[in-house]
């Protein structure tokens, strides 16, 4: 193995021309260390031979991106895997694998892969753990979410313990995902947080003035800002609930919701319907999804950034909110409590009290917030000493790794050629 390691990231969630806001947070983080290290993307996505009739009646479902895209000057490829929509997703890490073991031999052989960087316990890393042990590479793992949910899944679990244990190297985005690590039996001493950060020079206040006549909103409104896939676990449906009440008090108050459809899903229809419902047309804003150098506007026209998640792993969201000088209102859910971390960035509510979320809310827009301390806590959380200690943790897997011969998988004895795409 070289001095500096050839780094294929390997995961089913990135950005490509069909999603491109899928994944976000790891291509800000990985490109970051190809500045430092060489890398490439392999970016598999779902294939089953019917799914183009699901989309008669679901458009977004499964967007095929091209196979091969360059991206800031680094290559991504997706190659297919085969899945079956709602079923046997026990079996995906093992179809991962084997759909990707051709592609990832050449690879190898062409000198463009000696560590495997698997994101998400399942099945990424599972299927990076059956790849690094038919082609002897090492794999490590980043742990940014699902963990928690599907750890209460036998058949899960126990891939992802498979996975975890057979790791170079485990990170997870915060330390409540740490635990789950800890608590699958990974000893402490080999989960190692390295949480997500924020880039100051896309994310920073600008005047709100501005800020508000761009999106058309009113100059002296309240407003409340949330980011996101529109997706059930995300919770806009929870606050658009609170918007009545808040209006009593704040009656030119304005919601404005940044998000498109993402891979869990597109509610939506039907948030407009609840928002129709609810006779609150006029205060609510779906500006559809932005392009992340975008956001600092609707961020700076805000007074509140707002998001009752069901489950996070590291919301980047929060950082970059705080970034533009926003205090942060979210759930007691995932590691949310490790981002908004003191009462002066913002403030942590039960999830299913929706009481409590109406009140801080309520709170939030009243409060005079120190927003230059909420800009400067976003300051300390930069990419830099993240990515430092991943590119130190790759340097350290490619001393120590001893390589072996490659094993074939089951089943896999076929022609290494572009058919495995």
């Amino acid at each position: 193995m070289p001095d500096r390691p050839h780094i294929v990231v390997f995961t089913t969630l990135f950005p490509n021309a069909a999603q491109p806001g899928a994944g976000v947070f790891i291509r800000e983080r990985m490109f970051r260390v190809a500045k430092a290290l060489p890398l490439m993307v392999v970016a598999p996505v779902p294939w089953f031979p019917f799914q183009g009739l699901i989309r008669l009646f679901r458009p977004h479902f499964r967007p095929a991106p091209p196979y091969r895209e360059i991206q800031d000057d680094i290559e991504v490829l997706h190659p297919r895997f085969f899945s079956i929509p709602g079923l046997l997703k026990s079996l995906d890490g093992f179809f991962l694998a084997l759909s990707t073991f051709a592609l990832m031999r050449r690879l190898q052989l062409e000198q463009r892969c000696d560590i495997i960087d698997s994101h998400f316990a399942y099945p990424d890393a599972y299927a990076a753990s059956l790849l690094g042990k038919w082609l002897a590479l090492p794999f490590t793992v980043t742990l940014r979410g699902t963990e928690s949910r599907l750890a209460k899944k036998n058949a899960f679990r126990k891939r992802m313990i498979m996975a975890l244990q057979a790791a170079a190297r485990i990170f997870s985005v915060s330390d409540s995902l740490r635990q789950v690590a800890i608590s699958l039996g990974i000893p402490e001493s080999r989960a190692e947080v390295v949480g997500n950060g924020v880039d100051p020079v896309k994310f920073h206040p600008i005047d709100k003035t501005d800020a508000r006549a761009k999106l058309g909103l009113q100059p002296d409104a309240p407003i409340l800002v949330s980011i996101g896939g529109l997706v059930e676990r995300k919770g806009f449906h929870r606050v658009i609930d609170c918007l009545p009440a808040l209006l009593e008090y704040f009656p030119t108050l304005h919601y404005l919701i940044v998000g498109g459809p993402s891979p869990e899903g597109d509610i939506g229809a039907q948030l407009r319907a609840q928002v129709s419902r609810l006779g609150l047309e006029d205060h609510v804003t779906f500006t559809g999804p932005m392009k992340s150098e975008l956001l600092k506007e609707p961020l700076s026209a805000a007074d509140v950034f707002v998001l009752s998640t069901r489950n996070e792993g590291w919301a980047n969201v929060f950082l970059e909110a705080m970034a533009c000088g926003l205090p942060v209102i979210t759930t007691n859910v995932g590691g949310n409590a490790e981002v908004v971390c003191k009462p002066e960035l913002g403030t942590i509510v039960s999830f299913d009290d929706q009481a409590a979320l109406e009140q801080a809310l309520k709170a939030a827009l009243e409060r005079k917030w120190d927003r230059n301390r909420i800009i400067a806590h976003a300051g300390e959380n930069t990419w830099d000493s993240r990515v430092a200690i991943l590119i130190e943790a790759f340097l350290d897997i490619a001393r120590h790794n001893k390589s072996g011969r490659p094993i074939m998988p089951p089943r896999a004895q076929h022609k290494e050629s572009e058919t495995w795409r």
